[in-house]
């Protein structure tokens, strides 16, 4: 189920990648993606809920150069938790890895999260 998770995740993110527009497909391509089955110790220790679908660590493209940051941009999908939300349906974990990539795309791009839910992102 894990690696089903992963190859279905991993497809999705492929799949909405190429369908960027060119501009921001460039200008996302130091982000590095992860997947994960929950957040980990630490991050639930930075406050953040168990049941959290996805995050944005690192330099957004705002506030630093992101190749050469100490931390380079990432974005980790947090798949059980992504599952669990569509309710053991494919299609729609399809579609929560798609919002929850987009949305944390957007804090890369420097988006705050006012911006994200004029774009219906949140």
């Amino acid at each position: 189920m894990k690696t089903d998770l992963h190859r279905l995740a991993a497809e999705s993110v492929r799949h909405i990648r190429s369908r960027l527009p060119a501009e921001l497909r460039s200008a996302s391509e130091p982000v590095v993606t992860l997947y994960q089955d929950v957040p980990d110790p630490a991050v639930l220790q930075q406050g953040f809920e168990p049941d959290l679908l996805g995050l944005f660590e690192g330099a957004s493209r705002m506030e630093a150069d992101p190749i050469s940051s100490d931390s380079p941009p990432r974005i980790i999908l947090y798949l059980e938790n992504l599952w669990n939300l569509a309710g053991g349906d494919p299609k729609i974990f399809a579609e929560e890895v798609r919002t929850t990539y987009l949305h944390e795309l957007g804090h890369f791009l420097g988006f705050d999260e006012d911006d994200l839910m004029m774009r219906n992102l949140d």
